[in-house]
């Protein structure tokens, strides 16, 4: 600011506007103590909004504007503007008013003050932010809507080598899921790719026709858990397109849930049985063991081994459902190829068949049905552990946000919490 027009004070400092192609006309001071710049535009031109040829003749101005704008020693600062208006020889004499770069015709900021309010946005909330920026809550909402897609920009990106596909519940309880897609790129940044209605097959089949056909051959795996629409929605869309080659990889994660959820079935039946027959003294002996069973064997500490094999002692079961779980884990730790991978995981499941084991019933069904995408993961070691960390993310932004309905709301804000440093800091 260099005009200090209506500032009384002698203890003045000069501040660089950053606003291009204005001169300032008077700085003053209202009863709120906000700070009120009015600037005129250096620019001698319009584009004409019937041909869209540029103009010059002037004629006149339009109607006052005031544009909120970055705030200046604790103080709210706006822009007070009169738009140029120029008329048009080639539109029977037809004005337009001129539209800078700096700020959007229809909204009450800057575009320098929208980008801040998105910085604020980061991890928060619509409300929180409104309160510390003293805005309305629909002014909010619109530098939202004004400064992030609520869809996937394409033109952001150049390869789709590995891509995410889960789904989360938008209410409380396990219904009404959407699927999350993300990618993970090069650098190891996750992006956001798409938040979608539902996780039916149509659904992800039909988001994969709308990626750009230039992005189609970069696309190499896709990370993602048990469930049939995703790997046949994949698969129905790499035959349609012979130049595409996609490898659906079964997440090792949701593989190790499901073949420990069968050993921590039968510790709770092991554990009620031995409550009935033990006397008190021995069971206190063996209790608190929920921890120390989910631990891998190389994790557990001294005691906890101790209070494991004491365990094992009253249920042999237990103990070989605990071997055979830790064996497979390290089939998994294994630099295998795929062939290898396969031969070691029949090795296993021809162990288990061969036991008198019942509690990996329904994980050999799994193991049966996926197996071909389960050894996928051997090629490169892919996992969606990415995707999985982002649904942590979305979950706290559901809490944070007090809940969201509108799937384009929810992209809004994940692209933010995701993007909003490295886009509009």
């Amino acid at each position: 600011m260099t005009n200090h027009q209506g500032l009384k004070s002698r203890n003045l400092i000069t501040f660089p506007l950053d606003i291009p192609e204005v001169e300032v006309i008077s700085v003053e001071i209202n009863e709120r103590g906000d700070y009120i710049v009015t600037v005129e535009s250096t620019r001698n031109n319009a584009v004409c909004q019937s041909c869209g040829g540029r103009i010059t003749k002037p004629n006149g101005y339009g109607r006052e504007i005031e544009l909120r704008h970055l705030p200046i020693l604790g103080h709210r600062l706006y822009i007070r503007l009169r738009p140029k208006r120029y008329e048009c020889p080639h539109c029977n004499g037809k004005t337009s008013t001129q539209e800078l770069d700096w700020y959007d015709p229809k909204s009450p900021h800057t575009k320098a003050y929208d980008r801040h309010l998105m910085l604020q946005l980061v991890n928060s909330t619509v409300e929180d932010v409104r309160r510390k920026e003293d805005v309305g809550y629909d002014a909010v909402e619109g530098a939202i809507d004004r400064c992030v897609h609520a869809s996937v920009n394409w033109d952001e990106f150049t390869e789709l080598e590995i891509i995410g596909i889960d789904e989360i519940a938008m209410t409380k309880g396990h219904s009404n899921f959407v699927a999350i897609i993300t990618t993970q790129q090069t650098d190891g940044h996750v992006a956001l790719l798409g938040v979608l209605a539902d996780r039916q097959k149509e659904t992800v089949r039909q988001f994969f026709e709308g990626i750009p056909s230039r992005l189609w051959q970069t696309m190499e795996k896709v990370c993602t858990d048990m469930w049939e629409g995703y790997a046949n929605a994949v698969a129905e869309f790499d035959k349609a397109h012979p130049e595409v080659s996609i490898e659906v990889v079964v997440d090792r994660f949701h593989v190790a849930k499901n073949y420990r959820e069968g050993v921590d079935h039968l510790r709770k039946q092991e554990c009620r049985r031995l409550k009935k027959e033990l006397p008190e003294a021995e069971y206190a002996e063996i209790q608190g063991v929920l921890w120390p069973i989910r631990k891998n064997s190389k994790d557990l500490t001294d005691e906890e081994l101790k209070k494991l094999n004491r365990l094992f002692e009253y249920s042999p079961d237990l103990k070989l459902a605990y071997t055979f779980r830790e064996e497979l884990t390290s089939i998994f730790e294994m630099q295998l190829t795929k062939a290898e991978a396969k031969q070691q995981l029949l090795a296993w499941r021809d162990k288990i068949s061969q036991s008198s084991l019942t509690c990996f019933g329904k994980f050999l069904t799994t193991l049966n049905n996926w197996l071909d995408k389960i050894i996928n993961y051997f090629a490169g070691r892919f996992s969606s552990g990415f995707v999985e960390g982002l649904n942590n993310k979305i979950k706290t932004t559901k809490r944070r946000c007090y809940g969201i309905l509108r799937n384009a709301t929810l992209f809004q804000r994940l692209y933010l919490d995701i993007e909003g440093y490295r886009r509009f800091a």
